[in-house]
């Protein structure tokens, strides 16, 4: 199946000059072992992380770094890289592995991955102020959604658990996948009448945060 790069850039409002690069980034290693996107995501997750923080800094000059570090994490973890990667469709312009060609669900983690991939893309194309306006574009609307008061979501959760039933929610770890130097786990949250709540995070300390947060929306808390 033929892959229209075009459509893409048009989305994205970036006519990129080197077209070679462009599909490398959206190259998973099952596809090409050599010419994939695992470098270009490892300089895209840097320059993600640096315009995001250039950004909090201009928007919150006198906030607690404490808290900064919080809001930072929200916007550059794998979840919010996906959910901006399915706006823009990415996935239809994805290479992975298909020997029979079939239409098949690519990871929703190679989705994230192609995220930060075609970020550090745009930076080598086309340099840093049209990767910064990128960024700033398609988070705009996380980055407004990112005020978290300095009581974090596990906080929240403990102290209204305390307080209706007297007892500690309770954190348990449901898998951990992915190699060792990116784990994903997947972590539950239980309250005493309720199901578990589950989310992932690169880390422990993540995934519980994750799973408080949607525990807090289900309980209309948040």
């Amino acid at each position: 199946m033929k892959i229209n790069y075009l459509n893409l850039q048009k989305k994205i409002n970036i006519k990129f000059k080197d077209r070679k690069l462009l599909i490398k980034s959206l190259t998973h290693k099952s596809f090409d072992k050599i010419n994939n996107n695992e470098k270009i995501e490892f300089l895209g997750d840097r320059v993600l992380g640096l315009v995001i923080a250039k950004k909090l800094l201009e928007i919150y000059p006198n906030e607690k770094e404490g808290i900064l570090d919080k809001k930072f994490a929200s916007l550059v973890n794998k979840k919010t890289c996906l959910q901006i990667a399915k706006n823009i469709n990415l996935e239809k312009y994805m290479l992975t592995f298909n020997p029979k060609n079939k239409k098949l669900k690519i990871e929703d983690k190679i989705i994230a991955d192609g995220c930060e991939a075609l970020i550090g893309c745009i930076y080598l194309d086309k340099g840093f102020a049209v990767v910064e306006n990128f960024i700033l574009d398609q988070w705009e609307k996380k980055i407004e959604e990112s005020v978290i008061t300095q009581i974090d979501a596990k906080t929240k959760l403990q102290e209204f658990s305390l307080k209706k039933y007297k007892k500690l929610p309770i954190y348990k770890i449901i898998s951990n996948t992915g190699p060792r130097h990116k784990p994903i786990l997947k972590v539950g949250v239980m309250l005493a009448d309720s199901k578990f709540y589950m989310a992932d995070g690169s880390s422990k300390k993540e995934a519980e945060q994750n799973a408080a947060i949607i525990c807090l929306k289900n309980n209309k808390l948040s």
